[in-house]
């Protein structure tokens, strides 16, 4: 079986699509997937499905939808030819219901196991393997995460923490990637990452230090013009000391001012002064 959450949702089983239509169907089928393998406690899926105003039948309801899913994966096996043993993929267990299916069938948690893979490549300094790895973990996107799930409040912790996974991996892919000579792709990416994440302070630094590498100064300039009138007119905040201090070092046409990868898998300028947290808003 094979679930993808890192866009819309879709399950297939043998070649096989079982995707559920009911809207509470696919949230129950989402959560279960991003914890394969694991138990999800009952209260957690009510919790997911009706809040803090979960309806007195509530468990009853939720046994229901099990059924119903277990039936639809059962019909997925018979048209694919697929032999399954329903009740243990889909195991009800003390407290809870827990899908056995191997993480890597579920892009969610193979983006994250590439991506943990990738960040340590790239702290041990192994660049060529790093960028490989997230690259395999970008890829993996195909639009935002369960962008056509309604999600309660487990799904949105979920949905954030996996946006935010995205955005660490690509921030480092683009170091490494840099380190590795690629410089023109990098470009490419960072001039379509900084127009998609118009505020996000360390897009714009990496490819106000590139810009800067290359000899495309006024470039350079301008990427930091636009993030300084956003920042000022959109939240009334400056730039970050991080920001700032690489804009007046181009001014000063500063030779050490370059890009490195840092151990917490984003990107750091390298150079003599010290520099302050980066907002990633």
């Amino acid at each position: 079986m094979e679930i993808k959450l890192l866009g819309t949702l879709t399950a297939n089983l043998g070649g096989t699509t079982w995707t559920p239509s009911a809207a509470k169907h696919r949230q129950v089928l989402a959560l279960l997937a991003l914890r394969a393998g694991h138990t999800v406690p009952m209260w957690e899926l009510i919790d997911e499905l009706w809040g803090d105003s979960p309806p007195r039948s509530a468990q009853a309801t939720l046994q229901t939808y099990m059924m119903q899913l277990r039936r639809a994966i059962t019909a997925a096996g018979v048209k694919s030819g697929t032999e399954c043993r329903v009740k243990e993929i889909l195991a009800t267990t003390h407290g809870g219901y827990v899908l056995n299916i191997r993480p890597g069938y579920v892009d969610a948690l193979e983006h994250e196991s590439l991506a943990a893979a990738g960040l340590a490549a790239a702290r041990r300094g192994d660049h060529p393997r790093a960028s490989e790895l997230l690259n395999q973990a970008i890829s993996l996107w195909r639009g935002s995460a369960l962008s056509d799930v309604a999600q309660g409040p487990p799904l949105k912790v979920e949905t954030l923490r996996l946006e935010e996974s995205c955005l660490s991996v690509l921030e480092t892919c683009v170091a490494v990637d840099l380190a590795s000579g690629h410089t023109a792709e990098v470009l490419s990416r960072l001039t379509e990452l900084t127009a998609r994440y118009p505020m996000h302070e360390r897009f714009h630094l990496q490819l106000m230090v590139t810009q800067y590498q290359v000899g495309r100064i006024w470039q350079a300039l301008e990427t930091y013009r636009r993030l300084h009138t956003r920042l000022v007119t959109e939240l009334g905040l400056e730039p970050s000391e991080a920001v700032r201090d690489a804009h007046q070092r181009m001014l000063r046409r500063d030779a050490t001012l370059t890009l490195d990868v840092a151990g917490n898998g984003g990107a750091v300028v390298r150079g003599e002064s010290p520099f302050g947290q980066l907002r990633s808003a």
